[in-house]
């Protein structure tokens, strides 16, 4: 290593010897790890084989794969094989690029940080001597090797091995719940196709039977094909007759539209931030319509409802509180030429004791520039840079350093301060560790003068445990002070100290180095070690820090509260801070009916707790919680419904209970007893565990989750959500670089949601509605025909309509509305939260809207077919030419159908983009017919353009353009008038709305 200040990685910093662990990873032939990661999916070899594979797990993919060979058969098909095979490699190419696209800005190459080994146990044996290896030792990714010029270095875990890679989770394929709806529909669509060709099939069998002999003159029977032999080939020709009812064009058109939606998160001006140029980005272009359906989402708190930036605002000292004046003017700290120019205090009277010399105020500091792991770096003289693990710790360390107690610098032996402009060196002990369960951190120090003594500063209810009795009348007063602290959502710690006897602590020391350097219960005898002597302390005061909320947060929660999302709030702070913050942040309120405190200490306690709090909920409800089914095949899932109460109430529960509560045998009595509240509140909860509270909703609520968090220890949480969103903050890149979108505040969530996931979801149902309606009315058409053609397998258009209907003359029109489209503007979105609700309750596209869909299709189909049937039979030209020929039929068929399908185009937003597309694919259908029916195409290719003089021959007929007219009107107009009865009779949200905005009027519903 050899290096002085310098980044060092995954490693144990151990002098050259024999060591010794719990784990025998030394004893035998061990295959180490390379010390390289992936998180990319492919690579330049595998990309084309695994896309390919999945995109053929689209069941619409893989029949139409199955669809393209039976058309290459000469006695089963009657269209070209172009027709399919067009579109599907249209479809695979412009999915396989948009994949590897994705894949590109999620790979990560780098040296990851070394094992976080919370429990790491180990021995170093040197000379004979026994000494203790424990997560002091291990430098992890970001540390900074100071004091010393060198140092030996033992990497123990590498790569994949990791702590970070095992707990990051594993990159999956999220795929939005439309997806799986979707392929749920077309398993019905191709049960409906064979339904549907078993009709024609058995028509063809019989027609055959019963007429078929009568033209075996002039159409003679291959040998050996009968009636059945006809009606089996028969069923395969009308497979690929009808196969437009399967969505292979959708997959392409959805890509699109996901694309298009996902540059304008990235194009928004809104969401931009320009402290630090950090613009909006959809890291993932497949889950947009997904934000227009959340129901719950999950923060983290520090650094995302927070800015994570802590400022040192007010102290209580040996029963004094130290507050911001009515009239503040800042304290001014020039006399100390080590103080920081950047902190801020208000209250001179703290400054005056620090001048008196009193003692305990001296003490108080003292203890602050002490009792920590800062490290500091001095390039220049005076000019100092403190380097924390928290920010809590760092705001400390400079609140003690501007009031003239300087932490300047430490080794593994002493920590040297200036107190009060004379430098002192303490000789540092021994540490006892800050940990989860512990609640506080202590150092025991020897002064210059050789006064030994602990310093100890953690949370409230932990210190008063070890007070020595003298203090009580001082705890009372401290505890009013932290009680007004608390309340304006402060996060607060209590400081103590005590004298120690030299004799003792040379006794104590050897019990605690032997209970150091042993391999069995180590924690164990420690943590009663430390019990020993961290009691009888004397109370100092406490200190409150501000992490202040980021703009915006209380806002946003509000509307989203609005909006039907519940937010749950899981973090790693303790239980007072998470609750100030809750009701910062509007979570929390005093006019709720109730909040709910879980923090017992054993299974049957917090079972207990949590029955009891529904009970209070809903008295009437079941012990047993209703379960209900649902899937299909194989994929069944159970599902607990939601329960609804009088009042709203609150939840929060510590990470020791949440730990009980996460078993199998409590998990659905805490998701039932949480789901009745407006807001949960996790707190002190590991990283494995938000992610498990996640997984929890995901399994027993059919609804859309969203996890946001800045942190590495978020990743989990935003890999096991729906939708996972990053933060880039304080915190570096963790977090977003394993996201599907990312901004820098917490306040551009509500954009997010509100306005783009909602536009998003709109769009993507009003475009899956239009496309189902107009690829089953085209079909459906073939299906009336066929009981005019002697199911023959005839097409009903010609064979280049049925080619480019769907990738050109009605691709523009519905991606023009899928793209541009919205029921109200962006403004309008967010002033009404409730428009939000439709989505999460699919109320746009579901399978009931598929059914119905497929009926409107049949209704027009049905109109599309015997119109113009009628219109043209026996009919002659106004010169007495025939006109009632297949080519004019179908030439005129197409047309309606086309002309029918763009004018009922559901847009409510009309742009210039809009209507370029509609009248521009209507001109390029005419113009593409023309041209394609002309002498010219005819002469040249004659077996593929047999329709020649068709277009010019028939749509100069006025009788054509009134069929075309009356069907039109007679498909469009019940859907009309259905629309006017249903805004007038049973408005939606929506219909409100745009009421409103219609008549000016702005008044919140």
């Amino acid at each position: 290593l050899q290096t002085k200040s310098r980044t060092i990685t995954s490693i144990l910093t151990v002098p050259l010897a024999s060591f010794s662990f719990p784990c025998t990873i030394m004893s035998s032939p061990f295959f180490f790890q390379t010390n390289a990661i992936k998180t990319s999916k492919y690579n330049l070899f595998t990309f084309l084989p695994l896309n390919l594979f999945e995109q053929f797990q689209r069941i619409a993919n893989a029949y139409f794969l199955f669809l393209l060979i039976l058309q290459v058969i000469p006695a089963i098909s009657s269209l070209s094989w172009f027709t399919t095979v067009v579109p599907l490699v249209l479809v695979l190419l412009v999915t396989a690029v948009k994949d590897a696209s994705d894949d590109f800005v999620r790979e990560v190459h780098c040296e990851p940080p070394n094992n976080r080994l919370d429990k790491f146990t180990g021995t170093l044996t040197f000379r004979d001597q026994k000494y203790a290896l424990d997560n002091e030792r291990i430098l992890l990714r970001g540390c900074t090797l100071r004091n010393t010029e060198w140092c030996f270095g033992l990497v123990i875990f590498a790569g994949p091995e990791t702590k970070l890679m095992q707990n990051c989770g594993k990159t999956t394929f999220k795929r939005t719940s439309i997806d799986h709806l979707m392929n749920v529909l077309v398993l019905f669509i191709f049960g409906f196709l064979a339904f549907m060709c078993t009709v024609l099939a058995i028509g063809n069998g019989i027609w055959e039977f019963q007429e078929g002999s009568v033209f075996t003159a002039f159409l003679p029977r291959p040998d050996g094909v009968d009636a059945s032999f006809s009606a089996f080939l028969t069923f395969w020709s009308y497979v690929i007759i009808l196969n437009t009812v399967v969505p292979i064009s959708l997959y392409v058109s959805v890509e699109i539209i996901r694309l298009g939606n996902s540059f304008y998160i990235d194009w928004d001006r809104k969401m931009y931030y320009p402290r630090s140029d950090t613009p909006a980005e959809a890291r993932t272009t497949t889950l947009n319509e997904e934000l227009g359906q959340i129901k719950y989402v999950f923060s983290d708190k520090t650094g995302t409802l927070t800015q994570n930036i802590m400022t040192f605002n007010k102290c209580s000292i040996s029963g004094k509180s130290y507050e911001i004046p009515k009239s503040p003017q800042k304290v001014d700290f020039s006399y100390n030429p080590l103080a920081d120019p950047k902190f801020s205090f208000h209250d001179h009277s703290l400054v005056e004791a620090v001048k008196l010399e009193a003692p305990e105020v001296h003490n108080f500091f003292r203890l602050l520039a002490l009792c920590h792991t800062v490290m500091a770096e001095e390039k220049e003289e005076g000019n100092l840079l403190y380097q924390a693990q928290s920010p809590d710790e760092g705001a400390l360390v400079t609140a003690a350093r501007n009031f003239g107690f300087v932490f300047r610098s430490r080794t593994p032996e002493t920590i040297t301060i200036v107190e009060m402009g004379v430098q002192k060196s303490y000789e540092l002990l021994a540490i006892l560790d800050f940990n989860n369960v512990r609640k506080r951190m202590s150092v025991i120090v020897q002064s210059p003068e050789g006064k030994l003594s602990l310093y100890c500063k953690g949370a409230d209810t932990i210190v008063y445990e070890r007070l020595h009795p003298s203090c009580s009348k001082l705890m009372d007063v401290t505890t009013e002070h932290l009680n007004e602290f608390a309340g304006e959502g402060l996060r607060t710690l209590v400081l103590a100290h005590k004298n120690l006897d030299e004799d003792y602590f040379r006794e104590w020391s050897t019990r605690h180095h032997m209970a150091s350097t042993t391999l069995e219960d180590r924690e164990e005898r420690l943590d009663e070690l430390y019990e020993e002597i961290e009691k009888d302390l004397l109370l100092l005061g406490a200190t409150a820090i501000e992490d202040k909320l980021q703009d915006g947060v209380p806002q946003t929660i509000e509307q989203l509260s609005k909006a039907n999302i519940k937010i749950w709030v899981l973090t790693g702070d303790k239980q007072e801070t998470a609750e100030n913050i809750g009701y910062s942040c509007n979570m929390l309120r005093e006019e709720m009916t109730d909040v709910f405190i879980i923090s017992a200490d054993t299974p049957q306690e917090v079972h207990e707790e949590l029955r009891n709090a529904r009970k209070k909920m809903k008295p009437e409800s079941e012990d047993e919680p209703t379960i209900i089914q649902r899937g299909i095949l194989d994929k069944k899932s159970k599902m607990l419904p939601d329960e609804t109460v009088d009042g709203e109430y609150g939840l929060v529960i510590n990470g020791h209970s949440l730990a009980y509560a996460l078993d199998k045998s409590l998990e659905q009595e805490l998701l039932r007893t949480a789901c009745m509240c407006k807001t949960v509140i996790c707190c002190r909860v590991t990283p494995l565990q938000k992610a498990q509270v996640v997984e929890l909703v995901k399994k027993y609520k059919q609804a859309v989750t969203l996890a946001i968090g800045d942190g590495a220890n978020d990743v989990s949480m935003i890999k096991a959500a729906h939708i996972g969103v990053g933060i880039s903050g304080q915190e570096g890149m963790q977090a977003v670089l394993s996201s599907d979108f990312s901004f820098a505040q917490f306040r551009y969530l509500q954009r997010l949601l509100l306005v783009h996931g909602r536009w998003s979801y709109l769009r993507m149902c009003k475009f899956l509605r239009y496309f189902f309606y107009k690829n089953f009315t085209f079909t459906f058409v073939h299906f009336w025909y066929a009981f005019f053609c002697g199911f023959s397998a005839q097409t009903v258009y010609d064979e280049w309509f049925i080619t480019v209907y769907n990738l050109v003359y009605t691709a523009l029109p519905v991606l023009g509305m899928s793209l541009f489209d919205q029921d109200v503007n962006d403004r309008w979105s967010v002033q009404f939260p409730q428009l939000y609700s439709p989505g999460q309750l699919n109320k746009y596209f579901s399978k009931t809207a598929f059914f119905k869909c497929v009926l409107h299709s049949c209704y027009s189909s049905l109109v599309l077919f015997f119109i113009p049937y009628a219109a043209m039979y026996d009919t002659v030209r106004d010169d007495g030419r025939d006109i009632a020929d297949y080519q004019s039929f179908a030439l005129l068929a197409q047309t309606c159908l086309l002309i029918t399908v763009c004018l009922g185009l559901d847009t409510s937003y009309w742009t210039a983009v809009n209507q370029f597309f509609l009248w521009g694919s209507l001109a390029v259908y005419f113009a593409i017919t023309f041209t394609m029916y002309s002498n010219g195409m005819y002469l040249i290719f004659t077996a593929s353009f047999p329709f020649i003089g068709t277009a010019r021959n028939s749509l100069n007929q006025p009788n054509v353009w009134l069929t075309i007219l009356l069907t039109s009107i007679l498909c469009v107009l019940p859907v009309v008038a259905y629309r006017f009865l249903l805004i007038q009779l049973c408005p939606t949200i929506n219909d409100k709305v745009r009421v409103l905005r219609g008549t000016g009027t702005a008044k919140k519903t």
